[in-house]
Parts: C-alpha cells; sequence; structure tokens
C-alpha cells in the first residue's frame, strides 16, 4: 500500500491540577480557542473543545504526523504558560499530568461532540470524578483510584 490513510477521532480529556475551579466564563472561551488553535497547528483537527471549571475535554482527528503523548505534551505546555499571562488569578495555573484519550467510532462524533457542548449543564448535577470515572469504565479502563487523581 502506497498511502498512509488515518483517520482516528480522538477524545481526550484531563483537568486543572488537583482539579482547582480556575477555568471561569471570563477566559472559558478564549482558552478553548487557544486548545484548538495547538491541536490545529499539529495537524490535529479539532471538533470540539469544551469543559468545566476545572477540566477540558477536547474531540479532535489525531494526525498520522504525531503521538498522542507528544500531542497533549504541546497542548498542555502551551495553554499552561498561556494561562500563566492571563492575570494574577493564573499565575499558578497547572494541568494534572496525566489524561485520558479514547477512540470515537466516527458514528458516535456528533454524541460526543453534544456531549462537551453541554459540559456545563451536565456538571450541575455530577462532578467530574463521577463523569471520568464512568467514562473509564464505559471504554473498559481498569484502573487504581489512588493513582488517577493528582
Amino acid at each position: 500500500m502506497g498511502q498512509s490513510l488515518v483517520k482516528n477521532y480522538i477524545h481526550i480529556v484531563f483537568s486543572t491540577k488537583h482539579r482547582i475551579h480556575m477555568i471561569d466564563d471570563a477566559i472559558e472561551n478564549e482558552l478553548y480557542a487557544y486548545l484548538g488553535g495547538i491541536c490545529n497547528n499539529l495537524e490535529c483537527q479539532v471538533l470540539k473543545v469544551g469543559g468545566y471549571t476545572n477540566h477540558i475535554h477536547i474531540l479532535c482527528l489525531l494526525s498520522k504526523k504525531i503521538t498522542l503523548a507528544k500531542l497533549l505534551a504541546e497542548v498542555k505546555a502551551n495553554s499552561s504558560r498561556w494561562m500563566k499571562t492571563k492575570g494574577e488569578k493564573h499565575q499558578n495555573f497547572y494541568w494534572q499530568d496525566g489524561y485520558g484519550a479514547f477512540s470515537v467510532r466516527q458514528s458516535e462524533v456528533q454524541v460526543v461532540s453534544n456531549y462537551i457542548a453541554n459540559q456545563k449543564e451536565h456538571h450541575n448535577k455530577r462532578s467530574f470524578k463521577d463523569e471520568y470515572r464512568d467514562v473509564l469504565k464505559e471504554h473498559g479502563v481498569e484502573f487504581d483510584e489512588k493513582y488517577v487523581w493528582d
């Protein structure tokens, strides 16, 4: 086969360090756009970015030119540096060390996109920890609670 043909939809989830609520209404849209810009610059076409006050969801197409680990390293390092420029409130901004990344079937892309778009409503009823545990279970990811959170 002469071509490398790839289409990997990825749902990425990560939180602020210790799930501290640092993403407020004043910064969220700018942050989402910044995160999307990083992904797009790395040829990982963004379909949806959203989240809540203490975590982020990104739905994108993973480029065949970059590993998932490299994408997340770039996204988190650059956006963390950027957040620190956004005023005194964000001087101590950090992302958690880890992340979750889950493949998405093409037939489920709109469902995941809608889920990301409705994070504020969703988190009026449940915590990020509960949401993340459910996502891990849904994808059959075995985990030890003491290593998931930082």
